[in-house]
């Protein structure tokens, strides 16, 4: 693969540890003031468009690439691929995801984890990497899943698994939840179910998919953990999302 100048901008953790990565791949990597010369753009995530930002991307040459999550409304005419809709990243992203929710529930909990059951809401990567761990920890974990071929994945890595649909009587008696599906499943039903002062870790992206309102009107403590990657191990996410930068500039070279 020739050698590419790639330009980061952002400056949290997880963006400087894709920078080192990149540039001890081989490219040539600046931050914002090598924008006009750069073949590829590295935006942070989230991304705020203010209007420094787009006089900064105005200033990138014609053919220059724009990485990074979801597209804005305005690309300035340049392409821009979503890194973060891509598997492989989603596939490494989990695991820090899981480990950052575990941490969550061993510091708010007062109880260990072994012997605890807890209850998963969905099971997919996110979901898959959060049980698997739990159980490991000795977690009595129960599954709730509308897919019956993520039941019975479920199930076969050693958890109970009941489809989403029976979410209500699978929360009777558990005092954690950790969602992961990114629509209104945490209903006041559901909470009222819960255990008293049961914690909610929501892992699905804002707003989630916990009714915040009722979990406190209800005594429990819900916590929307989205974006964990960065937050709790932003040199391993740095390097999960330099890996997949250089995949999609190796995909796009080899068509080129």
């Amino acid at each position: 693969m020739p050698e590419r100048t790639i330009a980061v901008v952002g400056t949290d953790r997880r963006q400087a540890a894709a920078a080192r990565a990149l540039a001890a791949a081989g490219c040539r990597v600046g931050g914002p003031e090598a924008v006009p010369a750069s073949d590829y753009i590295l935006l942070p995530v989230p991304l705020r468009m203010d209007q420094a930002l787009a006089a900064l991307l105005q200033t990138a040459k014609p053919g220059a690439v724009l990485l990074g999550g979801r597209a804005p409304a305005e690309t300035f005419g340049r392409a821009w691929v979503d890194c973060f809709a891509r598997e492989e990243l989603a596939v490494r992203n989990a695991v820090p995801t899981a480990e950052g929710c575990i941490a969550l529930l061993l510091t708010r909990r007062t109880r260990t984890l072994w012997g605890a059951p807890v209850l998963v809401t969905g099971y997919g990567r996110v979901g898959q990497a959060a049980a698997l761990r739990l159980t490991a920890l000795g977690a009595r974990v129960t599954v709730a899943a509308r897919s019956g071929a993520q039941r019975a994945l479920a199930a076969s890595q050693g958890a109970e698994a009941v489809p989403l649909a029976g979410l209500a009587g699978a929360a009777a008696g558990v005092d954690a939840v950790v969602n992961t599906i990114p629509a209104p499943v945490l209903t006041r039903p559901v909470l009222e179910a819960l255990r008293p002062r049961s914690l909610i870790v929501d892992l699905a992206s804002a707003p989630g998919g916990t009714d915040f309102a009722a979990a406190a009107a209800l005594g429990h403590t819900a916590v929307l953990a989205s974006g964990l990657p960065a937050r709790c191990a932003p040199d391993s996410a740095g390097e999960y999302l330099a890996g997949t930068v250089l995949e999609i500039i190796e995909e796009r070279e080899a068509v080129a």
